[in-house]
């Protein structure tokens, strides 16, 4: 009972659209009908500015990052942090209050990874921070981020759950950048 709270839990957290929220009370606008469409903290920091999508990126990671604390708090087993990780991001990407329309979940993953391998979320940071600052491009970094996280969530060790957690992660990813990763092959991408 405490695994299926604790997943619930996770997925609640993950689809609280803090972007399309704090755009329209702060600044008026509907990140769904601007820019990208999208919810998450680059879209809202082209349409609502930087700072706003800062304290979103921060936000997107939190609920990520706290459910995930609160399960090993609550339980030692691996495969349950690694659940609620996946429910958190499948909520940022799939909130029920936007009728399953939602980011692309890069700051909750890596809220995820921080908690659960903080050398992974620390090389996909590091990855991501090198890549926007040479290009500009979001998402030349996320997918870069990922693909660092993932090398080092190998090499890290501990549970096998968490390694194998962040491959699904960076696999949905690439799910939900497909239309980045086609713009980025015709050389469409727009830099922040």
């Amino acid at each position: 009972m405490v695994a299926v709270s604790l997943v619930v839990l996770g997925y609640l957290s993950g689809s609280v659209p803090y972007g399309a929220l704090l755009a329209k009370w702060i600044k008026g606008v509907d990140v769904r009908h601007a820019g990208s469409g999208n919810i998450g903290a680059t879209n809202v920091a082209r349409v609502a500015g930087r700072k706003l999508g800062v304290l979103v990126l921060i936000l997107d990671a939190a609920k990520g990052a706290v459910p995930v604390s609160l399960s090993l708090w609550l339980t030692e087993k691996p495969e349950i942090h690694a659940a609620v990780g996946l429910a958190a991001f499948l909520g940022h990407v799939f909130p029920v209050w936007l009728r399953f329309r939602g980011g692309k979940g890069v700051a909750t993953a890596f809220g995820v990874i921080a908690i659960l391998q903080p050398w992974a979320a620390l090389a996909g940071f590091a990855a991501y921070g090198v890549l926007f600052a040479i290009f500009r491009v979001s998402s030349i970094g996320s997918l870069a981020g990922g693909i660092a996280a993932l090398v080092v969530a190998f090499l890290e060790g501990g549970p096998r759950a968490y390694a194998v957690l962040v491959l699904v992660l960076f696999a949905l990813m690439l799910v939900t950048h497909r239309g980045n990763i086609r713009r980025l092959l015709s050389r469409a991408e727009k830099p922040l």
